[in-house]
């Protein structure tokens, strides 16, 4: 069977399929994680601790050593990225109070704190595949910082800057200590950084089936207009800044920022995490997950669209490897 083929085929299939494959067993069997205990309860409800792995070797497979035209343009693309989201959290905070969702109309589930999350990270594989046929060598390989936007430590900081959201300042440094030690340990040792770095595709699907276990289909169902709007959303909000930023500070044409206009699949998690720090964003983080899920489709299918529109008009910035 060409089950692997299969989901690759679908946009963000390795996060997306165990996704919904965990909600389906969340809707339909709520309590089988405790029922079955043991190391199948750790699978169902182990979101935490397994996307803690999942940082770290996310933290060792990324290499200090880069060129500094990659570093010029990964680090233009990733604060303009930020900053946008956090732009968008301190307009929408003064409408929804710690990130209160919209309770009606095709808004319906939108939240400050599935804003912020959809739009605080580049799905970094998109983006270098864009740029591997779109864009120059230096473009492709700008997708080195990307990673740093991983995780819910971006997330934490916009909404505390914005006044959203209070954080304990251990709690910023829990969030990002694992990929912290992982990235020393990748660059003091070319070995564990291969070691560690082969399991972060490897780990994706566990921690989304994990992450699906905590929404029900019935949230999906009642997000999924909402969920397409956003992702359209993304793509608009970010997409106009990161070409701008791309053409007068990265010195590209913009096919860059239109293909980093996209939500990570890493993404999904994120709604999650910030409801076990921050409480008051417990009971709206299952419609933020599912929104965000949502966005991570409709830009990975939308934005290389897009990317490839962009560069036959404006022309590329290819470098031959030939």
């Amino acid at each position: 069977m060409q089950i692997k083929k299969t989901i690759d085929k679908i946009p963000g299939g390795l996060m997306l399929v165990p996704l919904f494959l965990g909600a389906l067993c969340n809707t339909f069997f709520p309590n089988a994680g405790a029922y079955l205990g043991s190391f199948s309860n750790g699978l169902i409800k182990g979101t935490v601790p397994i996307l803690a792995v999942w940082f770290f070797c996310m933290g060792a497979s990324i290499e200090l050593k880069a060129t500094g035209a990659m570093l010029r343009k990964s680090g233009v693309l990733v604060l303009t990225k930020i900053a946008t989201a956090w732009v968008v959290a301190l307009i929408a905070g003064t409408f929804w109070t710690h990130g209160y969702m919209v309770e009606g109309g095709i808004f319906a589930g939108i939240s400050v704190l599935a804003l912020v999350a959809s739009m605080d990270m580049t799905n970094g594989g998109l983006y270098a595949a864009l740029m591997n046929q779109y864009g120059s060598k230096e473009e492709a390989g700008a997708f080195v910082l990307m990673s740093l936007e991983s995780g819910p430590l971006m997330t934490m900081v916009i909404l505390g800057a914005s006044g959203i959201a209070t954080f304990e300042p251990q709690l910023f440094v829990g969030a990002v200590l694992p990929f912290l030690i992982g990235f020393l340990l990748g660059n003091l040792d070319p070995d564990l950084r291969k070691m560690f770095g082969g399991a972060v595709q490897t780990l994706i699907p566990f921690f989304a089936f994990a992450l699906g276990n905590g929404i029900n289909l019935q949230v999906i169902a009642h997000t999924g207009l909402a969920g397409i709007l956003l992702g359209l959303g993304v793509i608009v909000i970010t997409g106009i800044p990161l070409i701008l930023a791309d053409k007068f500070l990265g010195g590209g044409n913009g096919t860059a920022g239109i293909g980093a206009s996209s939500t990570a699949g890493a993404a999904v998690a994120t709604p999650m995490l910030i409801g076990e720090m921050a409480p008051e964003f417990k009971p709206i983080a299952p419609a933020a997950t599912a929104l965000v899920a949502t966005s991570v489709i409709v830009t990975s299918i939308v934005v290389p669209v897009l990317t490839s529109l962009w560069a036959k008009r404006f022309g590329t910035n290819k470098v031959s490897n030939t």
